[in-house]
């Protein structure tokens, strides 16, 4: 099989200059269609409630601050999930939404 396209290249170096010419101006079309970022953007979208509370406890901060605000964000529109982190005066609540939400519109959201 391989023996046969050698000798068919072989006799028709014409037609496989042609082929090769074509495929080298559709390799130069498609790149200049590419579209190009410097540092492409691969994180989901999501929005995050950073609130400080010097004066509570870790679990305080749980029970007064991150938990009201995930039940609060839990009814949102095209949610994917919710993620908290409280630590002694400090609570981040994530809420990340489906890929096709407007990053402005899930701010506005939240």
């Amino acid at each position: 099989m391989i023996d046969r396209i050698i000798q068919f290249s072989i006799k028709n170096k014409a037609i496989i200059g042609l082929f090769t010419l074509v495929l080298v101006l559709y390799g130069g079309y498609s790149l200049t269609q590419l579209p190009i970022d410097a540092v492409p953007d691969i994180t989901n979208n999501q929005v995050q409630v950073i609130t400080t509370t010097p004066t509570l406890a870790a679990q305080e901060v749980e029970q007064f601050v991150s938990a009201p605000i995930e039940r609060a964000m839990a009814s949102l529109p095209d949610l994917v999930e919710i993620r908290s982190i409280s630590r002694f005066g400090l609570s981040i609540v994530t809420i990340v939404f489906e890929e096709d939400v407007d990053v402005y519109f899930a701010r506005t959201l939240v």
